[in-house]
C-alpha cells in the first residue's frame, strides 16, 4: 500500500501526514510529494525521515493512493497522469468537484456512491464539510427548503502565508500580505475571488456544492464568508428553513446520533462550539440550537470544526479509508 501525499510541505500536507500517523492507515511506503523547490527536502513520519520527491517520480512509483493538497492547477495536470498509472487520486483542491463525472464525497454521507471505477474523488470544500455534516440528517428528517449561512474563516485556510501576515501584525513587523489589507483585529468579507453576480468563489462553493452531495439541487443556500483573525478552525452561523415543522429535542438528538457530530449546547453554563475548542479535533461542533421566531419552520444553529482536519486532512483520509474497507482500489 504505497500512498503518495502531494503537497506534503504544505499547511493541508503536513496535517495529511499527521492524520495518516494518528488513524494507523496501513501504508507500506510513504511518498512525500512536493515542487520541484523543495525536492530533497525531509518530512517526518512515524519517527523516520522521508525525501521529498518531485510529481513525475511520484507518478513513476505508481502508488496506490495519491492524496493531493497542492492547489487546482497542479490536480488538473497530475491528477490524471497518476490514474493513467492506476493510482485513486483524492484531491482536496476545487478542479475536480464540480465535475459531474467526480464524486464529491464526505464518507459520513455518500461514501457509498464510490465505486472502483472513480479514479479522481474530490474533497469537498472545507466550510462545506462542515456545513453538510449538520445539514445532511436533518434533511433527511424534515426536508430542506433554504439555508442562510455565514462563515467565520480561520487564516490556516488561506495557508502559510496568511498565518505569517497575522503574526508579522501581532509583533509590529511589515511583511509579505497574503490579503489586500491587515488581518489582525479585522474581518474581511472576503474569501477567495469575486464572482460577476457579486459573490465569492467561496460563496458558491458552499451553494453548488451543498446540491451536489445532497443530491437535491431543491435546497437553496445563500452564503456570506468572512476571513477572520482565528487559526483554530471555520465557524458558521447557520439559518435553516424546513418544510416541515420540528421539535428542538428531535434536532439535536439527530445530530447528536450523527457520527462526526458533537453537540455543545448548553448556553446556561456557556456551551458552546469555538474554535479554540475545535482544533486539532475531527468532529464537527454544534451548538446554539434554536428555533426562528421571526418565520415558521425554521431553526438557527452556530457550527465549528477545524478547517485542516475535517475540513481537508482527515475527510481524505476517510475516503481512503473507505476506499481500502470496501476493497474499491
Amino acid at each position: 500500500m504505497k500512498v503518495a501525499v502531494v503537497g506534503a510541505t504544505g499547511m493541508v500536507g503536513s496535517v495529511m501526514l499527521k492524520v495518516l500517523e494518528e488513524r494507523n492507515f496501513p501504508l507500506t511506503e510513504l511518498i512525500p510529494v512536493a515542487s520541484e523547490r523543495s525536492v530533497g527536502k525531509k518530512v517526518k513520519f512515524a519517527d523516520k525521515e522521508f525525501e521529498v520527491v518531485g510529481l513525475e517520480t511520484a507518478v513513476s512509483m505508481k502508488p496506490e493512493i495519491a492524496i493531493f493538497s497542492a492547489g487546482g492547477d497542479t490536480s488538473l495536470e497530475w491528477a490524471p497522469k497518476f490514474a493513467e498509472v492506476g493510482t485513486t487520486v483524492i484531491d482536496n483542491s476545487s478542479a475536480w468537484r464540480m465535475n459531474p463525472d467526480n464524486k464529491l464525497v464526505i464518507p459520513e454521507i455518500n461514501a457509498n456512491l464510490l465505486t472502483r471505477t472513480d479514479k479522481v474523488i474530490a474533497n469537498p470544500n472545507c466550510s462545506t464539510i462542515q456545513l453538510l455534516m449538520a445539514l445532511k440528517p436533518l434533511h433527511d428528517a424534515f426536508g430542506i427548503k433554504r439555508v442562510v449561512v455565514s462563515t467565520y474563516q480561520s487564516i490556516t485556510g488561506t495557508g502559510v502565508k496568511a498565518v505569517q501576515q497575522l503574526e508579522n501584525e501581532y509583533a509590529g513587523e511589515n511583511g509579505e500580505m497574503a490579503y489586500p489589507y491587515p488581518i489582525h483585529k479585522n474581518a474581511l468579507p472576503h474569501c477567495d475571488v469575486f464572482q460577476e453576480n457579486g459573490y465569492t468563489k467561496e460563496e458558491m462553493k458552499l451553494s453548488n456544492e451543498t446540491k451536489k452531495i445532497l443530491g437535491d439541487d431543491s435546497v437553496n443556500v445563500t452564503a456570506t464568508a468572512i476571513r477572520i483573525p482565528v487559526v483554530g478552525g471555520h465557524s458558521e452561523s447557520v439559518n435553516i428553513e424546513f418544510n416541515k415543522d420540528f421539535d428542538e429535542a428531535d434536532v439535536r438528538k439527530i445530530l447528536s446520533d450523527f457520527p462526526g457530530i458533537t453537540v455543545q449546547d448548553n448556553p446556561a453554563v456557556n456551551t458552546y462550539p469555538m474554535p479554540i475548542y475545535a482544533e486539532g479535533k475531527d468532529d464537527v461542533f454544534v451548538g446554539r440550537i434554536r428555533r426562528d421566531y421571526s418565520q415558521p419552520n425554521t431553526i438557527n444553529m452556530w457550527i465549528v470544526a477545524d478547517n485542516l482536519r475535517k475540513g481537508a486532512a482527515t475527510n481524505a483520509v476517510q475516503i481512503a479509508e473507505y476506499l481500502l474497507e470496501n476493497k474499491l482500489l
